[in-house]
């Protein structure tokens, strides 16, 4: 049958349609047409398979990498120092390029090398042994690396110093009794972990430096100081001396990056960077009143500086003498005066390694021995304080070690010993102590004797304070009619209970307030039930039941901190504690602040300031007349200080040009590194009252911004929604005088203080403050800002390791009566003040 073919005219386009009729010949697949149909297919699945196969190779070698990424192979480096028996000392063994030192030291390497092969383990991973220095003896000191591929990284705690020893004893036993050691036998062996970045060969010259130490004072630096070192340092100094000599090396700079994980610097008491034989290993800032300073116990000393971080700073300055043995060992005897005082070998240097002294402190018949320690540093890594197994001070059975805020013992009989004992490795600053005759029937003539051994003040006795820090002060104590006495036998005074304080420490003084156990008493005072703190809603007049609430984000009240974006966060203090509260991020945009750049030591019951220890403290001095007030720095351009230093009977206060600013000053007369600078505008609260001292606050604009240094910072301003709890303990500092009507210091003085609750605050002051004011101290009295402390800072240290200014010194009755805590102008109620005229 022919194909039937017709032609139509589409009469809606007037395009021409043609349609084809098959013939059933036509009609069938040809096998050409077929064979083409599979062939398609065929390569379809093979091309869908190749795409699967490629796509799973991807996402594998991609979790692959990412496996490689993340693990990477482990490098185990032990080092230590080996004695050496029938080998004559050589001069030349002190010259790593000599001939002498490299012959002995490949037969040393290869000697190691062949005592692990004992044990299969180390044998497998062994890499190299390196020896490093020789010494009278003669020592030797090594190391010797092995390297862990990825593929074998589970068996990395199998190497242990343990293991490491056990293969090189027992190597060094089996080739002495096979006489396989030829001519060099060796006595004893060691070996410690150490930090591979340590594991350096002397043969090379990359910054590895030879020092020979003598009596006078000799110095190096790190590299690129005082510009900066760069990352990737690993540098060693290697320091002899002469016999019946230790070194003394004393770092009068010393800047480091503050994680001691990426950058240090090292000292050992050994010529190999044994951990065994560390003395100390430091990083960050340390202020010249506070230098580091070691000393070995021998004529021997490795210094190792490492830096892996791109943060460049300027490094160390270090200066190397010799001390003769016999005077760092000059410690301990018999002490027989009535008092006296007595310090750990070369305080305040660190004391050194393997020492031992003692004191026998001998007082009259039927007195006894009181010893006070003004300081007590001996921190080791690792130590338990409660045995003390290192580095310890040993009186009447007592060991004592670690930082101590407070230590006063007393003796049985007139007599005391005292011991002190450092092991071989890590050392530190020691202690200084005072020690006294007293008598037994009078401990504490006209004062309150503390079990702890220490006296003070009769009115501190039952006061509700802790101050003999032991509690002795505050048991078996009788309460007077204007105390209160709590749960658990303590006596405070009335005028604490119900102000929402757990002043007792068990809430007995909270517990028969007008509030039932089952209502939530609101900031306001007011009582309303249980469940409406955190309920959503703020049914406290001051929203304080919702205030550090998670499930009230849209609530706003004064307790709330307010984002920049108009956002609320219901969390104390949310401002700069590291977290990111505020969508924007604006509760920690500004937060450069409130940083003490130097490491600083406790210094036990001491008042005078160290230098950079408060560094927004500035001195304000009014014409040539000297120290007149005192203020903190808030930024580069702006103090802040109290309007009554300004704002007085004689106009000439309120003249910018009249007043001087010292920035960086610890000490009246010295004025080294200390910046001066010019008033170029006096700013003081258009409310303030001269009667009332309401609104004590004034900002100092300088005529020249400051350049911030290591002692001088700007302090943190806190928000208005930021808490500063009762019984927080914060500082008040500045060179007031020292006791009322006394004359001003010259050092800068500092305080501890606590804050005291707004209740007890307005009663004490027989309602005189505002919301503006908060009072701190110490009811019973004792501690206190003075005349001349007006204007400065009440700083107080958060968990964010941040410190915020809580008050400016305001007024006061007298200083330090009992019952008159000092009056500070509240920061955060003035705060929006302080940032509509600075925009800080």
């Amino acid at each position: 049958m022919q194909s039937a073919r017709y032609e139509y005219e589409n009469s809606r386009n007037g395009h021409h349609e043609r349609i084809d009729f098959l013939t059933s010949k036509e009609k069938a697949p040809s096998k050409r047409k077929t064979g083409i149909l599979i062939g398609v297919i065929v390569a379809f699945l093979i091309l869908a398979a190749l795409a699967a196969f490629l796509i799973w190779l991807f996402v594998f070698a991609e979790s692959e990498a990412k496996l490689s990424r993340k693990l990477s192979p482990s490098t185990q480096v032990f080092s230590g120092h080996m004695k050496l028996v029938s080998v004559p000392y050589n001069q030349e063994l002190e010259n790593a390029k000599s001939q002498t030192f490299k012959n002995l030291a490949e037969k040393l390497e290869a000697k190691l090398g062949k005592l692990y092969e004992r044990d299969p383990l180390l044998a497998k991973y062994y890499t190299r042994s390196v020896v490093t220095a020789f010494s009278e003896g003669v020592m030797a000191y090594y190391w010797s690396q092995f390297d862990i591929p990825v593929s074998d990284l589970e068996i990395v705690p199998e190497f242990s110093e343990d293991r490491v020893l056990d293969a090189l004893e027992g190597g060094i036993q089996q080739q002495q009794q096979r006489s396989q050691m030829s001519n060099i036998t060796i006595s004893e062996i060691t070996a410690s972990f150490t930090d591979p970045r340590m594991a350096r060969n002397p043969r090379d010259e990359d910054c590895f430096h030879r020092l020979e130490a003598v009596k006078e004072k000799q110095t190096f630096a790190s590299p690129g100081f005082p510009t900066g070192y760069p990352s990737k340092i690993r540098c060693q100094w290697q320091i002899r001396a002469s016999e019946n000599n230790v070194i003394s090396v004393r770092f009068p700079f010393f800047h480091i990056e503050d994680d001691c994980s990426d950058d240090f610097v090292s000292v050992f008491d050994s010529l190999s960077p044994d951990d065994s034989q560390a003395i100390t290993e430091k990083c960050g800032q340390r202020p010249p009143s506070n230098p580091l300073e070691v000393v070995s116990s021998g004529n021997i000393m490795l210094i190792s500086f490492i830096t892996d971080t791109d943060v460049h700073r300027p490094g160390f300055k270090a200066e190397y003498r010799t001390i003769a043995i016999s005077d760092v060992r000059k410690c301990g005897g018999e002490l027989s005066d009535r008092k006296g005082t007595f310090t750990s070998p070369l305080h305040p240097g660190f004391y050194p390694p393997a020492t031992d002294c003692r004191w026998t402190i001998k007082v009259p018949q039927r007195q006894k021995v009181r010893v006070n320690f003004n300081m007590f540093r001996m921190k080791e890594p690792g130590v338990d304080v409660r045995e003390c197994h290192k580095d310890y001070v040993e009186i009447m059975g007592t060991r004592y070690c670690g930082e101590l805020s407070s230590l006063a013992v007393t003796s049985e009989t007139n007599v005391m010993e005292v011991i002190f004992h450092s092991d071989e490795s890590f050392t530190d600053k020691g202690f200084s102590a005072e020690y006294s005759a007293y008598d037994p029937s009078d401990p504490c003539p006209g004062m309150f004797a503390c079990r702890s051994g220490f006296c003070i003040g009769k009115h501190l006795n039952c006061d509700g304070w802790n101050d003999c820090g032991d509690m002795s002060d505050e048991q078996q104590c009788k309460c007077g009619q204007d105390q209160f006495t709590c749960g658990n036998g303590m006596c405070k005074p009335k005028m604490w209970t119900c102000d929402s304080v757990n002043d007792c420490g068990d809430w007995s003084d909270e517990k028969q307030c007008s509030c039932d156990e089952n209502e939530w008493r609101c900031g306001d005072g007011i009582c309303l039930p249980q469940d409406v703190r955190c309920n959503g809603k703020m049914d406290c007049e001051d929203g304080s039941d919702e205030a550090s609430c998670k499930t009230s984000p849209d609530i706003c009240s004064v307790f709330s901190f307010k984002c920049t974006n108009n956002e609320c966060v219901n969390k104390v203090n949310a401002e700069c504690d590291r977290v990111k509260d505020c969508s924007d991020n604006s509760d920690e945009a500004f937060c450069d602040c409130g940083t003490r750049p130097y490491k600083l030591n406790r210094i036990v019951g001491g008042q005078n300031a160290e230098l950079g220890e408060w560094p927004w403290q500035v001195s304000l001095h009014f014409k040539n007349y000297g120290h007149a007030c005192g203020a903190s720095i808030i930024s580069q351009k702006w103090l802040l200080s109290a309007s009554h230093c300004f704002v007085t009977s004689s106009p000439e206060n309120l003249i910018p040009f009249n007043w001087q600013t010292y920035s960086g000053m610890q000490d009246q007369y010295k004025q080294e590194d200390v910046q001066f600078r010019k008033v170029k505008r006096i700013v003081t609260h258009p409310d303030y009252n001269m009667m009332t001292f309401d609104y004590d606050i004034a900002l100092l604009e300088l005529a020249e911004p400051l350049a911030l240094t290591n002692t001088i910072q700007p302090i943190c301003l806190p928000s208005s929604s930021h808490v500063f709890p009762a019984g927080m303990s914060c500082w008040v500092t500045g060179w007031g005088a020292l006791r009322e009507g006394g004359q001003k210091s010259q050092i800068l003085q500092k305080a501890s203080v606590k804050i005291i609750n707004d209740t007890v605050c307005n009663v004490v002051t027989e309602g005189q403050v505002t919301s503006r004011m908060l009072c701190s101290g110490f009811l019973a009295g004792g501690v206190d800002a003075c005349q001349g402390d007006s204007g400065g800072p009440l700083a107080c240290f958060e968990e964010s390791g941040r410190w915020f200014q809580a008050g400016i010194v305001s007024w006061g009755e007298g200083c330090a009566r009992r019952n008159k805590p000092g009056v500070y102008s509240r920061v955060t109620k003035l705060r929006k003040w302080i940032k509509d005229e600075t925009g800080i």
